[in-house]
């Protein structure tokens, strides 16, 4: 692609590279917009990616992800010791971490936190499902409230019994979501509800604090004195704008208003102003980062011409696979390959563990003489892809992807399929039923780990599955694979890929890019796939 010298790989810093002071500047104050608000800071209740980007900056975990996307310690002092059945992680405590309140942790604070996180039952509570004792703590009308499992026989000694062996166990106790930051019990009892949205009762271990927000107007945020952690950090206030408008939000940033645009879960800019920065003389500003969400064509299984893993119906799917060009359709749809990439390398999003490789996925080929041959041979008389539809859920990228794949099908199979778009929670509920022959899925991960995918997504009876797909020898492989330590379970899951490119159980389209723009006198502000870096390790320069 044209842009693919811009494109990053978000392993290491991609702000402050070019020629600046090593000088400080005299205000230390981060300025940058968001276009959605905060809807909860509450680590137990975090989903949206706005939400997370902020919480990282306030609460702590006992491991976290570094801006490689490395699991290292947070609060813990180390790794965890592990038990030679892998069922019981203990976990030493820093002895100098405390609250913004100054009020110190302990492994009593992470047993509270750990068992409020089971019950609240957030959008990723399941997180803390292989702990002994979840499935009494989460029952419908629970009385337990203690996850047994869960132990202090110190104050800085934290030991977690599993149920069963689970090699992603430490990615979800990392995991940016943040289900397993510690929480003040002071506070969060008082006011379970809404202690999150005063800076006098939003109270945390991060380097900063909330001091200031108006909803759906701005938030602020000042670094915590004689903070506990590493690095220190050197700015002293963030100011957040919501704005409506991103093409606003880039003409102050290219006023001196804003010194990075994209962090705070806005990386999606508008296509007509990242193409006219790439163009002009403040292109080394611009930024694109792979992201981890991939999005792809799936088929139905449970009814309809492509149901059968086997026979014509297979040849059929790989009829409809084969004649999509995908450097034309990123070319048409994603500006020009500034929002997307093309998906040659599997279903798992390139830079993730598990991403099988540059051009190594064989469904990404494109040959529409060979698609026009399996298509005779699968429906001669064409009566099986009479009367298609392709399913989507609104949106400008949805609707230029839906628009180009129609014209290809036309172009290089001669069918015609039909675009229907449905109202974004109807789409996802009807798809929940497999309801459509033809559909948008897409996958945005939660964590850097193959299970996230399979798991939610590849496996019978996952509960994000949108196609209906079953085979018995993936199943297999997948629940060997979720009971290794990753380096273990890397042949599994390649296999169980393999399996899925083999039946040609989905048309891969592309994988989403993030688009940052960074102030040349930002020191170590950037993105990985699934998350801006840490405030802490940001520095303005003099400029």
């Amino acid at each position: 692609m044209a842009t693919i010298g811009l494109l990053l790989t978000g392993c290491g810093p991609v702000a402050g590279s070019g020629p600046q002071s090593n000088q400080l500047a005299g205000d230390q104050t981060f300025r940058f917009p968001i276009n959605n608000d905060i809807g909860t800071l509450d680590p137990a209740q975090l989903n949206a990616e706005v939400d997370s980007e902020f919480a990282i900056n306030l609460f702590n975990g006992l491991l976290k992800f570094d801006n490689r996307y490395n699991i290292v310690p947070d609060i813990a002092e180390r790794m965890p010791d592990v038990s030679v059945d892998g069922l019981t992680y203990t976990f030493k405590l820093r002895k100098d971490v405390k609250f913004s309140n100054g009020d110190p942790v302990t492994a009593k604070d992470f047993m509270y936190s750990w068992d409020r996180a089971a019950a609240v039952q957030g959008p990723y509570g399941s997180n803390l499902s292989r702990i002994v004792g979840y499935e009494e703590v989460t029952a419908r009308d629970a009385t337990v409230k203690h996850l047994s499992g869960l132990s202090a026989p110190d104050d800085y000694t934290f030991v977690v019994q599993l149920s069963q062996p689970t090699g992603y166990f430490l990615t979800e106790v990392a995991a940016y979501t943040l289900t397993t930051a510690v929480v003040a019990q002071k506070v969060v009892d008082k006011e379970p509800d809404t202690w999150w949205t005063k800076p006098e009762t939003l109270i945390g271990t991060g380097p900063f604090k909330m001091v200031a927000r108006t909803p759906k107007q701005s938030l602020d945020f000042e670094a915590v004195e004689n903070w506990w952690g590493t690095p220190k950090p050197t700015l002293k206030k963030v100011h957040v704008d919501v704005i409506e408008s991103l093409s606003s939000a880039i003409a102050k940033y290219e006023q001196g208003g804003y010194d990075t645009v994209g962090y705070g879960g806005m990386s999606t800019l508008p296509a007509e102003d990242v193409l006219r920065i790439q163009g002009g003389p403040k292109k080394d500003e611009l930024h694109l980062i792979p992201k981890s969400r991939t999005t792809w064509v799936s088929f139905n299984f449970t009814k309809g011409p492509f149901r059968d893993r086997t026979g014509p119906a297979k040849d059929l799917r790989q009829a409809f696979n084969l004649a999509i060009d995908r450097k034309k359709l990123v070319e048409v749809a994603c500006a020009r390959g500034t929002t997307c990439a093309v998906a040659n390398g599997g279903l798992i999003s390139k830079g993730l563990k598990g991403y099988v490789g540059d051009a190594k996925d064989p469904l990404a080929a494109f040959d529409p003489t060979k698609a026009r041959g399996l298509l005779k041979g699968a429906d001669p008389d064409g009566s099986k892809t009479s009367a298609l539809t392709y399913w989507t859920n609104p949106s400008e990228l949805n609707k230029a992807v839906a628009e180009n794949l129609q014209s290809q099908w036309q172009e290089n199979l001669g069918v015609h399929v039909d675009i229907q778009t449905v109202e974004r929670q109807q789409f996802f509920q009807r798809q929940e039923k497999f309801e459509f022959i033809l559909a948008r899925t897409g996958w945005q991960a939660d964590y850097d780990h193959p299970q996230d995918w399979f798991d939610n997504l590849f496996i019978t009876g996952a509960g994000n599955s949108a196609d209906g797909y079953s085979n018995a020898q993936l199943d297999a492989l997948v629940t060997m694979a979720n009971a290794k330590q990753l380096e273990e379970a890397r042949r599994d899951y390649e296999q169980a890929a393999k399996i899925m490119i083999d039946d040609v159980r989905y048309i891969p389209l592309y994988y989403t890019v993030g688009q940052f723009l960074f102030k040349p006198y930002l020191k170590g502000a950037g993105s990985n796939n699934f998350q801006d870096y840490y405030w802490n390790g940001i520095q303005i320069l003099q400029h």
